[in-house]
């Protein structure tokens, strides 16, 4: 018996297939062959059409099978994980009502700003963890002020991995993850955050059922087994974000445990137990896969809009062929590229910069000594000091780093990056050979004992921290000066 896991992105939607008794990774597929269209109909906007994740997932599962063999009655539970903080709206029929706002996108900032003034820093830090910021809820606020037509015929709200798992099932449901991601989960009174919705005007009624992360959560409709090529009854068992599952795709379950992505955006998720908090802005807390009311672990987040996203730019817009052409013209360039820096905060509002859009930016860039193989490796240091950057806020924050483990794609392929943030952080880091799909498809057999002799065979290699340490600090400290001179400016 196999399980299927999906990973729902905004730059692809991911497709796995793993054998139920091992968890041996079968075959992993990514649809569209390129990527995914984000729309952005003003400068700072970001959303895409959820039911093209819908079309893409069923695109994906069919090659799926196909390639691999497999039948629709060998599989046994299907896993879902899925792009964050993202808000889809659907009437009472479950059509959407419009595109969905995607992470990335910042069109709610100064609600969350407004709200967190407001609302207070006490109220926020021992409900939420969090300011109410940019998240879901704040964007869900957006659209009753600026769209009341079509606030007005949502019948509820959900995440995008809550609509795909209505798009297979029919019902509508969310989970404690989902509603911490969102804004919409209280963690001193264990349940919705209705205040906040309150607070907000907005109908507690769309708030979706609750059920448990691992959990027989809704079976597949007729409707959904034609669309798939799966069979009707097939269970969805787990679902989450992408970072929290991608801590569970790489065996971060425990306090002191630490998972990185280096996609389109950079991220740090970091494990707690400690509730808390001096960063309600910069950092943000989640509830991870594993969190229960009795032993809440948090996950402390750190993401970067601008990082991998930059390195995309440069390879789409400089003639390069592709990343690894990149990574091999980067060798040849010395650690701080003669004082070349660059700025990856390109993608919109930046949290850990105080919610600032301050732009991607190339700074001191000399016409006779840097050319295309210095620009890569300042793009590739700049990202990898936005990290250290904010592990900096984690670290200060009472969150020691213990671990720390990354995927083997995507900026952690390049060992520029990864050798920069290990000599930096004074801190071994741990690669592997695993996806988010993966592990949304092991996490879909609901036991997680196993976890440990899974990851070891996953493992791949690490990065660790460098003998020169003093070149990696001074163009550190370089970049670090330029950053702050542009958050300072008036």
């Amino acid at each position: 018996m196999y399980n299927i896991g999906y990973d729902i992105g905004s730059s692809s939607v991911k497709a796995a297939l793993v054998e139920v008794e091992s968890g041996k990774k079968i075959a992993v597929i990514h649809e569209p062959e390129g990527e995914m269209r984000i729309i952005s109909p003003k400068p700072n906007w970001a959303e895409q059409d959820p039911d093209m994740w819908w079309q893409l997932v069923c695109v994906a599962t069919k090659k799926l099978l196909s390639q691999t063999g497999v039948k629709p009655s060998d599989i046994a539970a299907i896993g879902i994980a899925y792009q964050m903080h993202g808000l889809v709206v659907v009437d009472k029929q479950g059509e959407s009502l419009r595109n969905a706002i995607i992470w990335c996108d910042s069109r709610a900032v100064q609600t969350g700003k407004d709200a967190f003034k407001a609302l207070g820093t006490k109220k926020c830090s021992e409900h939420l963890l969090n300011s109410p910021a940019n998240f879901t809820a704040s964007k869900l606020k957006w659209v009753k002020d600026n769209e009341p037509h079509i606030y007005d015929k949502i019948y509820k709200f959900m995440l995008p991995g809550d609509y795909i798992s209505f798009k297979f099932s029919g019902d509508i449901t969310t989970t404690i993850c989902g509603l911490s991601e969102g804004m919409f989960w209280d963690y001193k009174s264990q349940g919705v955050a209705s205040w906040l919705l309150d607070f907000y005007d907005l109908d507690s009624s769309m708030t979706p059922e609750l059920v448990d992360n691992f959990s027989k959560q809704c079976a597949l409709n007729k409707q959904a087994a034609q669309a798939s090529g799966l069979n009707a009854g097939t269970p969805i068992t787990y679902r989450a974000g992408d970072q929290p599952n991608n801590a569970l795709s790489l065996n971060v379950m425990k306090p002191g445990e630490v998972a990185a992505t280096g996609g389109t955006s950079g991220v740090v998720y970091a494990l707690t137990e400690n509730k808390q908090t001096q960063e309600l802005e910069r950092i943000n807390h989640f509830a991870h896969v594993n969190y229960s009311k009795e032993k809440p672990v948090i996950g402390k987040l750190l993401c970067i809009n601008g990082s991998g996203i930059l390195y995309r730019w440069m390879r789409n817009n400089t003639g390069v062929n592709d990343y690894n052409d990149m990574n091999l013209m980067t060798a040849q360039v010395p650690i701080g590229s003669h004082g070349l820096c660059v700025m990856p905060f390109g993608n919109g509002a930046e949290r850990m910069l105080g919610n600032k859009n301050i732009g991607a930016r190339v700074l001191n860039l000399n016409l006779n000594q840097h050319n295309q193989d210095f620009l890569y490796r300042a793009a590739l240091e700049g990202i990898a000091f936005s990290f250290i950057y904010g592990m900096i806020f984690i670290k200060n924050d009472n969150a020691p780093l213990r671990i720390i483990r990354a995927g083997n794609d995507n900026l952690f392929r390049s060992e520029v990056f990864g050798n920069t943030i290990a000599t930096l952080i004074g801190q071994e880091i741990e690669i592997f050979n695993t996806t988010g799909a993966v592990g949304a498809a092991r996490a879909a057999s609901m036991d997680l004992s196993n976890m440990d002799s899974q990851s070891t065979q996953d493992y791949s290699s690490s990065y660790t921290p460098q003998k020169n340490k003093e070149m990696y600090l001074e163009a550190y400290s370089k970049w670090e000066k330029e950053l702050k001179e542009i958050i300072n400016k008036p």
